[in-house]
């Protein structure tokens, strides 16, 4: 499988007429199984980006397409999760992680053993029946996570999904998404503001421009996991990554 983007470009037209480019031209290959983050500065266009790829926005120009299928719209190989938990308050976690089985019309006995295998997967078993608002932050991400799982997507794509957690926990929700990954090898496209936590998942990063965002480099991240983040060669690659985000943010500002 292999997910592709070719020639694409995104603009936006305001109110008063004029235009701004956010996006392109760009180019990118990801393959089956690969976990890459993408970078760059504020306002770059990460977010537009990955809602292209899933289909939530479209391209002025260029395509995405999976497995040489073009995306023009929402699609059942990919799923997408927010930094926002997006959960239902009234749900309980199992219906909560059922319901995109729910939507594709599964009855409720498959879809709950198959909500059940992914509770278990991101470590919630015995919290099937609680509401979201009974569970911390990075409680409510792993549901988040759980149900994009359920419906069993190719690719996951992931926009901030920790970025709403404090640093203790979001380093252990990290460990456990790999956990995840490594075990289930789906394909993870995951957008983040943060260095460390792109050079800690990341089998590729995507460094970004700043608007409109095209790729200015991509740097290889050649570590097994589990990665130490003080091992020499770790800060060595978070260095030179932090340097070209500096870098870009930069361009243009008085000194």
């Amino acid at each position: 499988m292999k997910l592709r983007i070719t020639d694409l470009t995104k603009s936006f037209t305001l109110e008063d007429g004029n235009t701004i480019e956010a996006l392109g031209p760009l180019n990118l290959e990801v393959s089956d199984g690969e976990f890459v983050c993408i970078l760059g500065p504020s306002g770059c266009g990460k977010t537009t980006l990955l809602r292209i790829i899933g289909g939530l926005e479209r391209p002025t120009s260029g395509t995405i397409s999976l497995n040489s299928a073009t995306i023009e719209g929402p699609n059942p190989s990919m799923a997408m999760i927010f930094q926002e938990y997006s959960l239902f308050p009234w749900r309980s976690v199992l219906d909560n992680v059922a319901f995109g089985l729910e939507v594709r019309g599964l009855p409720k006995e498959e879809r709950h053993r198959i909500a059940r295998k992914y509770i278990e997967l991101v470590g919630l078993s015995g919290f099937e029946a609680n509401k979201p608002y009974e569970l911390s932050g990075g409680m409510r991400q792993r549901v988040a996570v759980a149900r994009a799982l359920a419906i069993e997507p190719k690719v996951l794509l992931m926009d901030e999904p920790f970025g709403a957690i404090d640093a203790q926990a979001r380093n252990k929700m990290q460990r456990e998404l790999l956990q995840i990954w490594e075990k289930t090898r789906k394909t993870v496209l995951f957008v983040t503001h943060s260095v460390d936590e792109a050079v800690y998942l990341a089998d590729r990063i995507v460094i970004l421009t700043r608007r409109p965002g095209r790729i200015k480099e991509i740097v290889p991240v050649p570590h097994h996991h589990p990665r130490e983040r003080t091992e020499p060669s770790f800060v060595e690659i978070r260095r030179y990554v932090l340097r070209q985000i500096t870098e870009e943010s930069e361009i243009g500002t008085p000194h």
